[in-house]
């Protein structure tokens, strides 16, 4: 593990194997702490991350430490080991089976790496003060959306005790899943009963081999000891509540990374892009528009636009929305969300075929992987497509997409 700075360890005896195990695998030191002195260990070496386990009775300076932890920047892990009550909404669960150092060590690593993606956010704002007001200050659950994989008893339950905090995408097979991961931004996977525990070894394995999803929280069925490389993979069964709270500050932490990484891009375009949305903002997009139109029209070459707007949707569902749009719009092409919802996208060198074709396609996605306030519903988006005429201005080619009959994406 790469040096990040001193890790602050407040355990008892029960977990000293397991500090003993991350002290040998990191460059960082180690300061161990009990909870009488825990405040004035983190007040006197500011730790990168602090690793805790709680007494039997409680412990009010757990408390006050997870508060001052949640003001700190850059953002400095609070991971909890084998929690059964709920935690704040910045501490992260770990469930320890004996002296399983490596599965804590590959949790704190990936912890660490969220710390140090935050440490480069500030540091880019800091060069760049405007940039600072791009970053919101909200509960990033309000941004996340998992995927729940089942297919058993427990799946409506748990649609429904994840729904009322975040957004939920459905699947009931592992091929399902495997398409939605592949088309949108997932901040977590749940996986409910239903599955063999072979399939759910190959499952969890590809999910291992692959980059994109190695770092994802995963909550699972409990079974064997796997030796997967998934820092944040959590096995556990109970009832659906307690795999929510269990859920929940793993998926914050990733929706949290993720709201960082659009910042990130938000800043190296100059704030042309909007951190929530990853779309052009309306005033970079207007600009940008104007200047398409009058190439097309100088090198007489094809331009044409999609409006996607829906009869009934709750703002989560309209930056889900854009966020799946900016992930699936081809490298050519740029799109807007406006405040009411609607979202306008331009494609470059298409005839009206073409853009048909590829508005359609991106309607599709979004009807069959956004998540709706009601449950089990789809959200159909209305599709609109115009394309430049000889006499068209960018001002009269979006008006004429304005006034374009609604339709539905099919």
């Amino acid at each position: 593990m790469s040096k990040h700075g001193p890790i602050l360890a407040v355990i008892g005896d029960a977990h000293r194997a397991l500090i003993a195990g991350v002290r040998a695998a990191s460059s960082d030191s180690i300061v161990e702490a009990d909870w009488a002195h825990a405040l004035q260990a983190f007040d006197r070496t500011p730790p990168a991350a602090v690793i805790a386990s709680l007494p039997a009775e409680g412990s009010p300076a757990f408390e006050t430490l997870a508060m001052r932890l949640a003001t700190v920047e850059p953002y400095v892990p609070l991971i909890v080991l084998n929690v059964a009550d709920p935690l704040p909404a910045n501490a992260i669960p770990f469930s320890s089976t004996g002296n399983n150092a490596d599965r804590l060590v590959a949790r704190l690593r990936a912890a660490l790496r969220v710390r140090a993606v935050h440490a480069t956010m500030l540091r880019r704002q800091g060069d760049q003060p405007s940039a600072s007001r791009l970053f919101s200050d909200s509960d990033p659950l309000q941004d996340a959306t998992i995927l729940l994989i089942g297919r058993g008893a427990s799946y409506p339950t748990l649609s429904v005790a994840f729904g009322t905090r975040l957004g939920v995408v459905g699947a009931l097979s592992i091929e399902a899943a495997a398409k939605h991961l592949n088309a949108r931004d997932i901040d977590g996977i749940v996986i409910g009963d239903g599955f063999t525990t072979r399939v759910l070894d190959a499952f969890l394995t590809v999910l291992s081999e692959d980059p994109r999803f190695r770092n994802l929280p995963i909550i699972a069925p409990s079974g064997p000891e796997r030796n997967c490389d998934l820092p944040n993979l959590e096995m556990i069964d109970g009832e659906p509540m307690q795999i929510v709270t269990t859920a929940l500050p793993l998926i914050r932490q990733r929706a949290f990374e993720q709201r960082i990484n659009r910042t990130l891009r938000s800043i190296d375009a100059g704030g042309l892009l909007d951190p929530r949305t990853g779309l052009l903002t309306p005033a970079a997009f207007d600009r940008d528009f104007k200047t398409a139109v009058d190439q097309a029209q100088t090198r007489r070459s094809d331009i044409s636009v999609a409006r996607f707007s829906f009869a009934e949707s709750h703002p989560r569902d309209q930056y889900d929305a854009a966020r799946i749009l900016s992930r699936l719009i081809r490298r050519m092409d740029f799109a807007t969300m406006y405040d009411d919802g609607s979202m306008t996208a331009v494609f470059i060198d298409a005839g009206i075929r073409s853009a048909n074709a590829i508005a359609k396609r991106l309607a599709s996605v979004m009807k069959y992987t956004m998540h709706s306030a009601r449950r089990g519903s789809h959200i159909d988006p209305h599709v609109h497509v115009e394309t430049l005429a000889a006499n068209d201005t960018a001002a009269s080619l979006l008006m004429r997409l304005a006034n374009t009959p609604k339709r539905a994406a099919s």
